[in-house]
């Protein structure tokens, strides 16, 4: 494929592989993009290091956009738009005059600002003048570390060499987290088993050996077989647990972590974004990572440094144990970090993605991108005429800058030898670029979280030359493209041109200019639905541009086929009914010849088979809400229901089946009611075409976004503000853009901007 401009894949996050904590599945809001090219979040924690706007990724979950064709309205838009944090005076000016009056009255009535009628902190209305300092005051209780580890029972065993082997009890925990994976792709890897194995033996030899004295030395003599099994045996124990006692479960879990889930800022609660420490496990990384199945090991309380202010109580812990330091540092936005043991760098608790630390850092990141439209000219006008500078570094500089502006390609950085070998601009290597003259290029390499960029595309004609040059002789395959260049010396360049401006800038700024483009497109005509398709593609069109692509997933072809066959079923339900109309009045075909055309599109294999999932989808909902009413009735002490109970709810569908079986033949309909009317029967109808028009509308959206991840570029990369003023100008519910948590995180940029405001 060829194109003129601009490219696109996906971050996809890593999970810890660990028995002891269930994976969790979510979209990442990596906001920052590190100049290596790679963000590692193989847990679910926060973990790079602190940067100087404090900005953080954290996890988010990402849900479906449903689709519907019936419009909520929306609320009247303000008149003043949201312009810079440094404009705030002007901008809620407005507001501030009537807010002003209602405070006053608050105040004598004893109503803290925190407890406006809309709720909560309104930090976008509020003046700071201290931007390093991030806090006052700040209490809160610590984290939550995983449970200790349980012994397997005396009989479930590793097995070497056909012999049990007694392990000490650290050792049999990293040996049961490889057989909680026997069967999956990784344990059949050479570079997983290899590094697992290596510091198992490595816990072995810190435990004194096994405890019956067999020397362990050949992986392949190992057999987890029983500890899977007993694993296996575990996990189907638990699905068995009712329904009732799940919940129960779950409720004492919510009851031990309630307070950590919460913090005390500057006298305001916030929420904490993830206060669990990551339990131990087996690193995966991603792609083809060096270090996949090396030992993530256990954090301790000693581990840990805490952060809180002077006068805030320091959690408790039970006694022999303690903190490893305690730091009341007001200019950094965490609460706790460790150093993790697989990358020696440093993870972190920090506050959730709707506080007002995390809203104020995305505000500036946004604003940054704005600021770079009044200098993007005079930036593409000084690389293009230094693309024939006589200095190689100039001209290395041009062409970078022109690659990560048109083509979005992050800045990249050097990789030591046990990273993942991916790049970025900056550490393209001669092997990732194919010249085709007279001004083709192919780009062929692994990006950040090693999703593969591979892009044909046509360059203007001096970048083209100059890449030509890059690559002459001696130059060879492993030598690096951009020679005289690094990050750090790109981004100081750019600092020329405006404060704070570096090469992540670009990403932001170009995703939400493309999408302002983008949505300048679409005609204000046609419902709910139709117009989030056209919200939905041009989101894709920004994570294309920024490479946010994705594998299609396992499930996708079943939940392509579940949606058509919804569909069929549709159209069956409108046909029967058009069936039922010319029961009451057979003149109807007459006066309506179109209108019934396609009483014959279904065959009676068609219907037969709807009519087979129909019922075989009823008799399964029968046994799953007997069973659901009974676990509800034995956990109340309320008699049970009985078999009987069951049959005759069975009985009903039997009755239904054999209702559609005589249809199938007779093509009469059975009328539910005497006083049903052919206008009662249009109306339903018509119900059914717009649920048809909406679902078709689900399936194409499903199929176009199989392999595009739309969360990423939509929290990360596209102002949110563009978002708001699209659900305010087309009169789509902000609830069909943004998930409940997206929209507290986005609080700030749903209620400062009016339909009128442009990026």
């Amino acid at each position: 494929m060829t194109t003129e401009k601009r490219q696109y894949s996906s971050d996809e996050e890593d999970t810890p592989l660990s028995r002891t904590s269930k994976r969790r599945r979510a979209a990442q809001l990596d906001e920052e993009d590190d100049d290596t090219g790679e963000f590692d979040s193989d847990t679910a924690l926060s973990q790079v290091s602190e940067t100087p706007n404090g900005r953080t990724p954290e996890l988010e979950e990402e849900k479906t956009t449903r689709i519907e064709v019936k419009s909520e309205p929306t609320k009247k838009p303000r008149k003043k738009q949201a312009t810079g944090l440094n404009k705030v005076k002007k901008e809620t000016s407005t507001r501030k005059t009537k807010t002003s009056k209602s405070k006053i009255k608050k105040e004598e009535e004893g109503v803290g600002e925190e407890e406006e009628e809309d709720g909560g902190y309104k930090w976008w209305e509020a003046e700071k003048e201290d931007d390093s300092v991030k806090w006052t005051t700040l209490k809160h209780n610590g984290v939550i570390f995983p449970p200790p580890y349980e012994p397997l029972p005396s009989h479930v065993k590793l097995y070497y060499d056909g012999k049990p082997v007694d392990l000490p009890a650290k050792a049999e925990e990293v040996a049961g987290f490889y057989a909680a994976l026997l069967g999956s792709d990784h344990t059949k890897n050479p570079v997983f088993q290899k590094n697992f194995f290596n510091d198992f033996l490595e816990v072995l030899r810190e435990c004194g050996g096994t405890q019956n004295n067999i020397e362990i030395k050949d992986f392949n003599k190992c057999d987890f077989t029983k500890i899977f099994e007993y694993f296996e045996l575990q996990k189907e124990q638990r699905k068995q647990l009712s329904s009732q006692e799940k919940k129960q479960l779950r409720l004492e879990r919510e009851k031990l972590e309630e307070p950590y889930k919460f913090c005390e800022l500057d006298g305001r609660k916030e929420q904490v974004g993830n206060f669990r420490i990551e339990p131990p496990g087996l690193f995966r990384g991603r792609g083809a990572h060096p270090k996949t199945g090396k030992l993530k090991r256990r954090v301790y309380p000693e581990d840990v440094v805490l952060n809180l202010d002077k006068d805030a109580p320091i959690p408790p812990l039970p006694e022999g144990q303690k903190w490893g330091e305690i730091r009341h540092d007001n200019t950094v936005q965490w609460l706790a970090m460790w150093r993790e043991n697989i990358s020696n760098s440093f993870k972190y608790v920090r506050f959730a993605a709707n506080s007002s630390l995390n809203g104020q850092s995305d505000y500036k990141k946004f604003e940054k991108a704005r600021q770079l439209k009044d200098h993007i000219d005079a930036i593409r006008k000084d690389y293009t005429k230094n693309l024939k500078n006589k200095v190689m570094l100039e001209r290395q500089k041009s062409v970078a800058i022109y690659l990560i502006d048109v083509f979005a390609l992050r800045a990249g950085g050097e990789k030591s030898e046990d990273e993942a070998d991916t790049v970025g601009c900056c550490s393209l290597r001669y092997e990732h670029v194919t010249l085709n003259p007279p001004n083709t290029v192919i780009f062929d390499f692994l990006g950040k979280d090693s999703i593969r960029y591979y892009q044909e595309v046509e360059v203007d004609k001096q970048v083209f030359k100059n890449l030509a040059i890059f690559k002459r002789p001696p130059k060879q395959p492993g030598d690096q493209l951009f020679d005289r260049l690094d990050p750090s010396i790109l981004n100081k360049h750019l600092q020329h041109y405006m404060p704070g401006l570096t090469a992540k800038v670009f990403r932001t700024y170009n995703a939400s200019k493309t999408m302002q483009d983008q949505l300048d497109l679409i005609p204000n005509e046609g419902t709910v639905a139709e117009k989030l398709l056209k919200y939905n593609a041009a989101n894709r069109t920004v994570a294309i541009l920024c490479n946010h692509q994705r594998s299609v997933t396992k499930n996708h072809a079943q939940s392509v086929q579940k949606a058509s066959d919804k569909i069929k079923e549709l159209e069956w339900q409108k046909i029967r009914l058009k069936r039922a109309i010319l029961q009451l009045d057979e003149s109807e075909l007459k006066k309506r010849p179109k209108y019934f055309e396609e009483l014959d599109d279904l065959t009676k294999e068609d219907e037969a088979s709807i009519h087979k999932r129909i019922i075989e989808r009823e008799i399964e909902k029968c046994h799953k809400k007997f069973a659901r009413e009974n676990d509800k009735r034995k956990f109340e002490g309320q008699e049970l229901l009985t078999e009987s109970d069951l049959k005759e709810w069975l009985d009903k569908v039997e009755e239904t089946r054999r209702n559609y079986e005589e249809e199938l033949e007779t093509r009469e309909i059975k009328l539910k009611s005497a006083n049903t009317t052919v206008e009662k029967l249009d109306k339903q109808i018509e119900k059914l075409d717009q649920r048809i028009q909406v679902s078709a509308i689900q399936l194409r959206d499903k199929e176009e976004n199989s392999q595009v991840s739309l969360g990423t570029s939509k929290i990360n990369y596209i102002d949110p503000r563009l978002s708001v003023v699209f659900c305010k100008k087309y009169g789509v519910p902000i609830e069909k853009i943004f998930t409940k948590s997206l929209r507290e995180k986005f609080k700030w940029a749903v209620e400062s901007v009016d339909e009128t405001w442009r990026f």
